[in-house]
């Protein structure tokens, strides 16, 4: 056993972490490293991590699955919510809190004296990572990409120098794009990205460019119950991220799930970047069609409102926050009769809900819109009288008001005399 105080750290094998592990080798400390799998990496590639871990120097390293946690905790109620942030940014970044807790919990477990992150001061998830720490425990957080931004103004070329002058290699990719990739999708910064050019096609990862396309049709059915998906195609989701790896390959084809999405970050900066989640926009697609036939009206109105909350807190690195928990068992309770099969098909570029069949839909078939009516059409002309009688009176109080202010605005002015 080293005499040295043991640090675990968060490690993805990326430039940032790889970073880390000589850094505070440096600084007195043997490394932990912990690869949290929250998707999108096979064994092979967590092997890698693992061996890339051993070679910077980490004294062990732990992998852990955190796939199911992920689903469980995140996607079942982010779908369920189905309010991305700024109405545009689908979440992809919320593994973080399941890193966190991974992080922590084998801190306890082996005694360490500190946990570290590769996170910047420039971004968000260094908010995410503290902020969460700091609800799970009081060991000290060591932030080294944070740190050395008091040497250099470029942290990732400074971070690449000095792992060549140890003799550790970088990717080629990390030098030009930050990439961050779980099951949920995968988000893309850097280079033309940040100043804001239209991103290259070496930016994609999970979608294919236009001229790729499939020129089938492609559909897919999605089971909900109540809120929860729970099978595609007939075949029953046992794996939450094996589910959406399969729509994640079969969607991407099709380039659906890309965007990019520019907006505020935590840190008070404007950020842009590229993002893919295929599997998740067609689940969020899904479940809309599916909700939008089995909520009433007051439900969807404030369903929306809890939602949007729900959705800027975990955004916010806010997870941990009880009104985050509070939110969503509201929004878990709206879904009671939220169950049924949606047909999601695509044809290239955006995925479109295009059949539901639900026993729950709040129809019945001697009122069809637009077609026929239980009612009279004395029934429907009191209606709108009652209904709409205090929009009337205000528009006509408005309307006279107006015209008042006209009829003063207007004068018409006399001629002066002129003496002959």
């Amino acid at each position: 056993m080293s005499d040295q105080p043991l640090v675990v750290l968060a490690f993805s094998g990326g430039l940032d972490t790889s970073f880390c592990v000589p850094y505070l080798i440096e600084k007195g400390y043997a490394v932990h490293t912990v690869f949290v799998n929250t998707g999108g990496m096979d064994i092979a590639e967590a092997e890698s991590i693992h061996a890339r871990a051993m070679e910077l120097g980490a004294v062990s390293h732990d992998t852990i699955d955190a796939s199911a946690a992920l689903w469980d905790s995140f996607v079942i109620p982010f779908v369920q919510g189905g309010a991305r942030y700024q109405n545009r940014y689908p979440l992809l970044c919320s593994d973080r809190y399941v890193i966190v807790q991974a992080m922590v919990q084998t801190a306890h477990k082996l005694g360490a004296t500190a946990v570290a992150h590769g996170c910047t001061a420039m971004g968000n998830d260094q908010f995410r990572f503290d902020q969460s720490i700091r609800c799970l425990t009081d060991l000290p957080i060591i932030a080294p990409i944070r740190e050395i931004q008091s040497l250099t103004k470029s942290p990732r070329a400074y971070e690449i120098e000095e792992l060549a002058k140890r003799g550790f290699q970088t990717d080629a990719s990390a030098k030009r794009y930050t990439i961050n990739e779980n099951v949920l999708g995968v988000t893309v910064s850097g280079s033309e990205i940040d100043e804001l050019g239209a991103p290259d096609d070496a930016s994609r990862m999970l979608t294919k460019p236009r001229d790729q396309w499939p020129s089938d049709t492609l559909r897919a059915c999605i089971a909900f119950e109540q809120g929860v998906p729970v099978a595609i195609d007939d075949e029953p989701i046992k794996d939450g991220a094996e589910a959406l790896a399969k729509l994640n390959c079969a969607f991407g084809a099709y380039g659906v799930g890309r965007g990019i999405y520019t907006g505020d970050t935590i840190v008070g900066l404007k950020g842009r970047i590229v993002y893919e989640c295929p599997g998740i926009e067609v689940l969020l697609q899904a479940h809309k069609a599916i909700e939008e036939l089995t909520l009433t009206k007051h439900q969807s109105d404030f369903k929306a409102h809890a939602a949007n909350k729900w959705t800027e807190l975990v955004f916010g690195g806010q997870f941990f926050e009880p009104l985050r928990a509070n939110l969503q068992a509201f929004i878990a309770s709206t879904q009671q009769n939220a169950s049924g099969v949606v047909t999601v098909e695509t044809s290239g570029g955006a995925a479109l809900a295009v059949a539901v069949d639900t026993p729950n839909a709040l129809m019945d078939d001697s009122n069809v819109y637009a077609q026929k009516a239980s009612w009279t059409s004395a029934d429907a002309e009191g209606f709108i009288k009652i209904a709409g009688n205090a929009s009337a009176l205000g528009a006509a109080k408005s309307a006279a008001q107006a015209q008042s202010a006209q009829e003063l605005s207007f004068k018409v002015q006399q001629p002066a005399q002129v003496n002959a």
